[in-house]
């Protein structure tokens, strides 16, 4: 198991690597999936683990069950003790408009779909999800 910087949420049991540069969001979007029905597995800081094929993401003891949500800290949550990655997210500024298939990314020698999101879009959890389940690794 490898630490790795970013947050992950679990939805229906696949995880949503969420990447991105400090400040871009990667909290403010696990909270808004949080609230939709996705379980936190962790925030800002994660343990990976290729297992069976598959990249698995875990709370990083440091860290367990804590998100930080701007202006008012951390806050306690329910977690996910353990989620394959489906779907890798990185919140990009430049990301592009149309999307016709997702770019893969190499995580500890398994190979992942890599979607690029505009992180100031208001209705970023719903183009998450939807990312997730046209994407998404099954």
């Amino acid at each position: 198991m490898i630490p790795h910087q970013a947050t992950a949420v679990a939805i229906g049991g696949r995880a949503l690597l969420i990447e991105g540069p400090p400040g871009s969001g990667k909290s403010s979007l696990a909270l808004a999936l949080i609230d939709r029905g996705a379980q936190l597995v962790g925030d800002d800081s994660l343990m990976l683990e290729p297992r069976d094929g598959r990249l698995f993401a875990r709370p990083h003891p440091e860290t367990t069950g804590l998100l930080e949500v701007r202006n008012l800290g951390l806050i306690p949550l329910p977690v996910c003790e353990s989620a394959s990655i489906a779907l890798v997210l990185r919140l990009d500024r430049d990301a592009p408009r149309f999307v016709e298939a997702a770019d893969r990314v190499e995580q500890l020698g398994l190979d992942l779909p890599l979607l690029r999101l505009w992180p100031d879009s208001p209705v970023l959890a719903i183009k998450a999800e939807l990312a997730l389940g046209r994407f998404g690794l099954a």
